[in-house]
């Protein structure tokens, strides 16, 4: 009697557990990404042939947990990192952290989406949803432009556009419901500087997204570098051109798509104004124009940014001008070839070429 007295108690308690064991769930996520190229930017004196990582999409991994907590509400967190295809290599650069994409705990319900930790800076969707050529760090022009700087590392022949990486550490975002395809996001990055707390980033976003069209629009303030703060916001080169006395960088955005289902088109604008030492030391002003048109199994991508710079740090006003070509062909839903021929030149300094083949794979 006593025997099956317990064993009724443990079925009582399994039947209990179930229910909340089915309310969780831990997903596995990533993508790798490889390619063959021969690489050349602007001002670069030799062409490197590579086999590189991420000429599409920055291989990554990470982990999502979801639990329900009722009433319309629950908890998830992400976890992800990035890798090197190419040589197995952790992060994106030497030194960057484990979870540089993302580390993050968040709630989520009817009143939207509170969020702590490390995520996406609030200029990286606008990018890279806007631009035919997504979250390519190697092909696509805006990206390059607003994130990747061209020469060595302190020597900088030209430094990226935005301030402060595309992921931002110690951040708070709140994000709306949903209103007719519309919502919005408040992001703050503490600075963690004892003694001055006015050093930190702030942001407002925006995305909408109905139909076939989509529109998008940040404002930022950047005075902390990431991954780690107490490095420069933009670079440390300090010659010829020296970005690491900007401590302070200023933004407006804006970007627009529409599918025709035949092509569908994109395009964006951004103002940047970066402070040095209390005075406005370099203007930037960042269009892009591009289109993705259905051919066969793929797609043919095509964009090009236009970068205008000019302040007391730079001189005479420069340009940067990308432009990329590619064709991308679906093998599946989670995997894909690719091709992209690029041209890239800036302002007294030779054009240069770049070409890559890759394979894509998500999971």
């Amino acid at each position: 009697m006593a025997a099956k007295f317990r064993l009724y108690c443990w079925a009582s308690l399994l039947a209990c557990a179930l229910p909340a064991a089915a309310q969780t769930s831990v997903t596995i996520m990533g993508g790798v990404d490889a390619y063959v190229g021969s690489m050349k930017n602007s001002g670069d004196p030799d062409r490197t042939t590579v086999l590189g990582s991420g000429g599409m999409t920055t291989s990554w991994f990470g982990f999502r947990g979801k639990e329900e907590l009722g009433d319309g509400l629950y908890a998830e967190f992400y976890l992800t990192g990035f890798f090197q295809t190419d040589t197995g290599t952790s992060g994106r650069f030497a030194g960057d952290n484990l979870f540089s994409r993302d580390a993050n705990v968040a709630l989520v319900g009817r009143l939207g989406r509170l969020q702590v930790g490390r995520a996406s800076a609030p200029s990286f969707l606008p990018n890279i949803l806007f631009n035919p050529f997504g979250d390519s760090f190697t092909f696509s022009p805006l990206v390059l432009h607003s994130y990747v700087p061209t020469g060595p590392f302190g020597a900088r022949t030209w430094a990226s556009t935005n301030a402060g990486d595309s992921g931002w550490s110690n951040q708070v975002v709140y994000t709306t419901p949903s209103f007719g395809g519309l919502r919005g996001s408040l992001h703050y990055q503490a600075g963690e500087q004892a003694g001055n707390s006015d050093r930190n980033n702030l942001a407002v976003s925006a995305m909408y997204n109905k139909g076939p069209l989509a529109l998008t629009a940040f404002v930022h303030r950047v005075r902390v570098s990431n991954p780690n703060s107490g490095n420069a916001i933009i670079d440390p080169t300090r010659s010829p051109v020296n970005y690491a006395l900007i401590d302070n960088q200023r933004a407006v955005f804006v970007g627009a798509t529409y599918d025709f289902t035949r092509i569908k088109l994109y395009g964006t604008w951004q103002r940047t104004v970066n402070d040095a030492a209390g005075a406005e030391g370099l203007r930037d002003r960042t269009v892009s124009l591009g289109f993705a048109m259905p051919a066969g199994p793929g797609a043919v991508l095509f964009d090009v940014a236009d970068t205008r710079r000019s302040g007391t740090l730079f001189g005479t006003e420069r340009s940067r001008r990308t432009a990329s070509l590619g064709y991308d062909y679906r093998l599946s839903k989670r995997t894909d070839l690719y091709t992209v021929a690029m041209r890239d030149r800036i302002t007294t300094l030779p054009s240069a070429m770049s070409y890559g083949l890759g394979v894509r794979h998500s999971f």
